[in-house]
């Protein structure tokens, strides 16, 4: 059974790109990032089977929401790269959770900086 899930994991860790190291989640060592190794955030998406069920969960409730889905529907390449969304997305909830603080700060500045960029109708 566990080589199973680590084959699972290992095809979900190349489809989200962490396997591409872009970030580096072991250097400096012992940098708690934003959280540590000791919040709630740190052990539920330490869990596999949890950020498996949460991500699909969280992308269903925002597809809910009329504008999220008209803010992604209209500034969103989803619809042409919906694995490169789906990358994108993985890699910055796991480098705000367990990255360096500077790494994290540094994809939400990002994030930030494209979201700044878009004016909503709500």
């Amino acid at each position: 059974m566990i080589g199973i899930r680590r084959m699972i994991e290992a095809q979900v860790l190349g489809l989200t790109g962490m396997a591409l190291k872009e970030i580096d989640f072991e250097r400096p060592k012992g940098e708690p990032g934003l959280f540590g190794p000791q919040s709630a955030i740190w052990q539920v998406h330490g869990d596999f089977t949890s950020m498996l069920c949460g991500g699909i969960s969280a992308l269903l409730l925002q597809m809910l929401h009329p504008l999220a889905l008209a803010g992604v529907w209209d500034h969103s390449r989803f619809r042409e790269d919906i694995l490169g969304r789906l990358r994108r997305t993985s890699q910055f909830i796991s480098a705000t959770t367990f990255a360096t603080t500077p790494d994290a700060e540094r994809l939400i500045a990002k994030v930030q900086g494209i979201h700044q960029r878009i004016a909503g109708g709500g």
